[in-house]
């Protein structure tokens, strides 16, 4: 072979070799690692714990188990619902364990107090089942995320629509938290915006295990709507306190609206119970055959029917995968920028994108609660009554006060 011909080929060899390193080489520690941060032994463990943990594992088992040539980790904590054991554990992660994004979050105070370490540190974090609308707004982050439901969203989607259907007096039962009270903040605002009134509102701990002072003070205000601004095991608890005092269905006329019902609560609850109620999820596990074959893989392991929020954090894990592949990088601002460049499709969410504050833009659904007689199984309990989408549901990127969103993508 001619020599300018073998040093072509050198040349060449040189050239594949310097570009296809760089892919391998750019990702720490030679591991892709992602922490799962949820509440896994308190009031909310039945609806993110570990069942969000192992929607991040079928996402990345789904992926292959390794991006860029270097294996992809999981790892997992509880921060017990506490802002400081939240923090705490992240700190370690990012500064000491090797952790390249956080997902999950759950409680909002939880992820607040991780947004602002996080975007401190320029480092990655995707609420999957947080709901203050404080994460888009003014507590957002060019680095962070938040991927399902907010208070916003599930606020306006439920007591526009309570409202109109003869709901026009409310009073709320919130969780003494910071999610409970921007829930109840949002609630409020959208019943008087659809010519409703709020005339009254009492606050319970969280993790209460006796609500009936509380729906007491709610029975004698009156109110068409009594509105349930908590979540997890206090929803639960509440609903069948009030069924057991005769709240609901009873001469008072009043109705209970959880503005944070999802279909492992309804399952828990029976369809005695929580027949007719109306709630708003950003996923039902029976709207597709891509989220049928999602619903069932995820049975199989954990015997529930995932909720909005595993929805999430098997789409947030995905799509994150993606954008590290894409990037060549785990780079967090590289692979932010990877994530809002490329669409989110998975098996629960077609054709998403990511808004400059960090809010997937997706439609929200509104669903009433089957009766007994009307369910065809264990899990058929919803039917959809409405499809809100994503415009109408979530708040206007021009209102939401995030410093680095970019006002034209509205």
């Amino acid at each position: 072979m001619a020599r300018s011909k073998i040093a072509t080929l050198i040349a060449a060899c040189l050239m594949w070799t310097t570009a296809a390193t760089p892919s391998v080489s750019q990702v720490s520690d030679d591991v892709v690692r992602i922490g799962v941060l949820n509440d896994m032994s308190g009031p909310y463990a039945d609806i993110t714990g570990r069942s969000s943990l192992i929607a991040v594992q079928m996402a990345v088992e789904d992926f292959g188990g390794s991006v860029l040539g270097r294996k992809i980790e999981v790892i997992s904590a509880d921060h017990q619902n506490k802002p400081d054991v939240g923090s705490a554990i992240v700190r370690r992660w990012y500064d000491e364990g090797g952790v390249d994004i956080v997902v999950g979050l759950g409680a909002s105070s939880v992820a607040l107090a991780v947004r602002a370490y996080a975007r401190e540190k320029g480092r990655l974090d995707i609420a999957t089942s947080s709901g203050t609308s404080d994460l888009t707004g003014t507590a957002c982050s060019p680095t962070g995320f938040h991927w399902m439901h907010d208070t916003y969203a599930l606020a306006k989607t439920l007591a526009t629509a309570a409202v109109r259907n003869g709901g026009t007096s409310w009073f709320f039962v919130t969780a003494d938290y910071s999610f409970g009270h921007v829930l109840e903040r949002d609630a409020a605002r959208f019943v008087e915006a659809a010519g409703g009134t709020v005339v009254g509102r009492v606050r319970a701990p969280i993790n209460s295990s006796d609500f009936s002072s509380f729906l007491l003070q709610a029975q004698a205000s009156g109110a068409r709507i009594i509105g349930l601004a908590n979540g997890g095991n206090d929803t639960i608890n509440a609903i069948k306190t009030a069924r057991e005092f005769g709240i609901v269905g009873g001469r008072g006329n009043q109705s209970l609206a959880s503005l944070l019902l999802m279909i492992t609560d309804v399952h828990a609850l029976g369809l005695d119970a929580a027949q007719g109620m109306l709630l708003s999820e950003g996923f039902y596990w029976d709207q597709s055959d891509e989220t049928r074959g999602f619903a069932t893989r995820f049975f199989a392991r954990r015997n529930l029917m995932p909720n909005m929020m595993n929805a999430a954090d098997y789409s947030a894990t995905m799509h994150y995968l993606k954008a590290v592949q894409a990037a060549g990088t785990d780079e967090p601002r590289a692979v932010a920028a990877a994530m809002r460049s490329l669409p989110i499709n998975d098996a629960t969410l077609r054709n998403g994108r990511i808004r400059s504050d960090g809010r997937v833009e997706r439609d929200m659904y509104l669903f009433r609660v089957k009766k007994p007689g009307e369910s065809r199984g264990p899990w058929d309990l919803y039917e959809q009554v409405a499809t809100v989408p994503f415009a109408d549901a979530f708040r206007p990127l021009s209102e939401g006060g995030c410093p680095t969103a970019a006002a034209s993508r509205q």
